[in-house]
């Protein structure tokens, strides 16, 4: 049986990989103020992506990141140019709309490019473990950590600490203030775009070797970033994080003590107090109306 560390860091590295994908997430949503509800297709076309590039790159799956990052930073772009600036001028279940449709046209590609059958992407450094006196850790729980980690504060100190960053932000904030001040809005959104865009590919890659992927993978995930973004608080970066986290320390940690059903139902009765005796989130963000 599992001892208790060893389960802590398995939530914990599934829990990083869920946080890349509510923090792409929670970065588009701030940034245009509509869901983008392709973002768990996006999530998906990145594990894909790993998985028709591993046989081209005879390396780790780390080697792939980088190639992995900038591609879906360009399938940001397109899905921005695509299915939101033509329509944020009208209400946003427009947005709502196309972005589901840029979900179900990710989904069939990937069927027909590579089938509808569960793929694995290479492990990021190695598929085997390390002993840690009793503890025996997996290397990839390991790298899935330290690389989420990086990339999470890589954006943290772009946001904190650079001009582009301080743009980003005030689009976030106002837009319309932004512009004033003269701040590009539109660049910035589609800057926002491609790095929640690269964030949810990097997430991909870092599910699809322990998790697999398949082309219809993606309803699942936009679930949970959904759920991730309720818990922590609409708007909130390190509230996205912290809810992914509370989401895969259910699903490794009560699921292994009880059940996996057990586990989502808990998770829900969870998200379901959370709404009730605190709807702005663990993390206090005030609420704005959503499309």
């Amino acid at each position: 049986m599992l001892t208790a560390a060893q389960l802590l860091l398995n939530g914990v590295a599934l829990g990083a990989a869920y946080a890349l994908v509510a923090l792409g997430f929670v970065l588009v949503l701030n940034a245009t103020g509509a869901v983008n509800f392709a973002q768990g297709d996006l999530v998906m076309a990145g594990g894909m992506l790993a998985v028709a590039l591993a046989p081209l790159v005879p390396a780790p799956g780390i080697a792939l990141l980088p190639v992995v990052l900038v591609l879906m930073a360009g399938l940001g772009l397109l899905v921005s140019l695509a299915a939101y600036l033509p329509l944020r001028g009208r209400p946003h279940v427009g947005v709502f709309i196309s972005t589901i449709a840029v979900g179900i046209v990710l989904q069939n590609g990937a069927t027909v490019l590579l089938g509808p059958e569960p793929r694995a992407a290479p492990p990021l450094f190695g598929g085997g473990t390390l002993r840690l006196g009793e503890l025996v850790v997996a290397e990839q729980s390991l790298a899935i950590v330290a690389v989420a980690a990086l990339l999470i504060g890589a954006q943290q100190w772009v946001f904190a600490r650079t001009q582009l960053g301080r743009r980003l932000r005030a689009t976030a904030q106002d837009p319309e203030m932004a512009r004033a001040c003269g701040v590009p809005v539109t660049a910035m959104i589609l800057a926002t775009f491609a790095l929640g865009t690269a964030y949810a590919g990097a997430a991909g890659l870092l599910l699809a070797n322990q998790f697999f992927v398949t082309p219809t993978a993606g309803g699942d995930l936009i679930l949970k970033a959904y759920i991730a973004v309720t818990i922590g608080g609409w708007g909130s970066v390190p509230g996205a994080v912290a809810g992914a986290l509370v989401i895969a320390l259910f699903e490794v940690g009560v699921s292994a003590v009880l059940s996996y059903p057990v586990a989502m139902g808990a998770l829900y009765v969870t998200l379901l107090v959370v709404l009730v005796a605190r709807p702005q989130g663990l993390f206090g963000e005030v609420a704005r109306r959503r499309a």
